[in-house]
């Protein structure tokens, strides 16, 4: 529950900011739109590749829990922190010249180029903040402490939401900034975010504390948080550049489809909320349980969770499925955006039960240190399904974002019944981490 608090308040900022986006009127709205997706889309790169890191993190300090050896638990918890550093910023190095490149092969408008570009370049300054808190949560949720993640990503979204709308409408001596100020604001949120996890951790929380003498990035236990990430990174990788592809396409349909996307992928997003939550609760779990040896425990959590989350996703299915044309028309100030964007949203809402699914299983393999099955399943869903059914459904037979939108359901599907079969056969217990 405080992960899923968390990950509420997270996705009232991105839900958030793209409304913003949606009103700004004068002309604005539709590039601004495209503008905050695809740095939404930037920036979910850098949390997969970030999870280089975390996963392997979560795995490790969680087994080390459940074996009752704290002095592993936090001699990864220092190795991690140092790795999420020099991450953030190798981020930061590569996007800054790349940021026009990523602009001009989504957008097709000047105007919203110009914009991505400039809000690309802003946005991977406060990513390298991000970094440390979000490896910082990954070990702390490790040990069992969902509260401390939940207080400072929380109070980070909070911090976004009031900063963000300050600096976009302009506040006493605060200029009004538009769409620059959207990503100020988030700079500052995350800015903070990241130096409140330093100081949590830096005193000392649940069990974990860094020390400069063990911050380093070479050693056995280096070499273990890499083995188990590796895989999860590049299953990031895989899926975003899959993503790409496949906003891509959409982008050749024009502005007010890509609009009609990025207003569609936020509010969805809402579905991540509870799968994340209960995600990270089964990863914890599982973990924990192989520490301690408890096989059976372990494999009850991870049913369990997609039984509890699946709960939630029926009553999301018909939030979107009746309410989509409503969530829509108050998203955007575009009645071709509505047009568009309402009968494809209501496709994606029968599917929302597997995608959920398939997320959670996902979470409970990789907290059991199986990140390798999860990368094949991603490269599978997404190159062999997702972007070529984009390209048919989309393009070759006329079908539009909605077209599109269908081979993005039967990915949802499949992604969630190849985690299904892989975790309920069990293999990934004797995986050794």
């Amino acid at each position: 529950m405080p992960v899923l608090l968390e990950q509420f308040l997270s996705f009232c900022v991105g839900l958030y900011d793209t409304l913003l986006a949606g009103h700004l009127g004068n002309q604005q709205s539709e590039p601004a739109t495209v503008a905050v997706g695809i740095g939404a889309y930037v920036g979910w790169l850098a949390t997969m590749l970030f999870s280089l890191v975390a996963a392997g993190t979560t795995a490790l300090v969680a087994r080390a829990r459940g074996a009752e050896d704290n002095q592993d638990a936090n001699r990864v918890t220092n190795r991690s922190f140092a790795l999420a550093a020099v991450a953030g910023l190798g981020f930061l190095v590569v996007i800054l010249p790349l940021a026009p490149w990523v602009a001009r092969a989504v957008a097709r408008d000047a105007e919203a180029i110009a914009i991505a570009t400039r809000y690309l370049r802003l946005d991977a300054i406060g990513l390298v903040f991000t970094s440390l808190s979000l490896v910082g949560s990954a070990a702390l949720r490790g040990c069992g402490d969902m509260r401390t993640p939940m207080w400072i990503l929380g109070a980070v979204s909070v911090v976004n939401v009031i900063a963000s709308t300050i600096l976009v409408h302009g506040l006493g001596p605060v200029p009004p900034l538009g769409v620059d100020g959207i990503v100020t604001g988030t700079i500052i949120a995350r800015s903070l975010g990241g130096l409140a996890m330093t100081v949590a951790l830096t005193r000392g929380a649940s069990g974990l504390k860094l020390l400069a003498s063990e911050m380093r990035i070479r050693g056995a236990s280096v070499r273990r948080i890499l083995r188990i990430g590796g895989p999860s990174a590049l299953d990031g990788l895989i899926m975003w550049s899959g993503h790409f592809l496949f906003l891509a396409i959409i982008g050749s349909f024009g502005e007010t489809s890509m609009a009609a996307h990025i207003v569609g992928i936020r509010v969805e997003a809402i579905t991540y909320l509870p799968a994340v939550a209960w995600a990270a609760a089964a990863a914890t779990m599982i973990g924990q349980s192989l520490g301690a040896g408890d096989v059976d425990r372990a494999r009850r959590a991870g049913h369990e969770a997609v039984r509890q989350c699946g709960l939630l996703g029926i009553g999301l299915t018909a939030l979107f499925f009746f309410g989509a044309r409503l969530i829509y028309t108050l998203m955007h100030n575009s009645p071709d955006v509505v047009e568009i964007g309402a009968p494809a949203f209501r496709l994606a809402a029968l599917f929302q039960v597997p995608l959920m699914m398939g997320i959670v299983y996902v979470g409970g393999l990789r907290g059991a240190g199986d990140t390798r099955t999860p990368m094949l399943i991603t490269l599978f869903s997404t190159f062999v399904i997702r972007v070529p059914g984009a390209y048919v459904f989309g393009v070759l037979l006329g079908g539009g974002l909605y077209g599109a939108w269908i081979a993005m359901c039967i990915d949802m599907l499949t992604r969630g019944v190849l985690a299904f079969f892989r975790f309920a056969r069990g293999r990934w217990i004797d995986i050794r981490v």
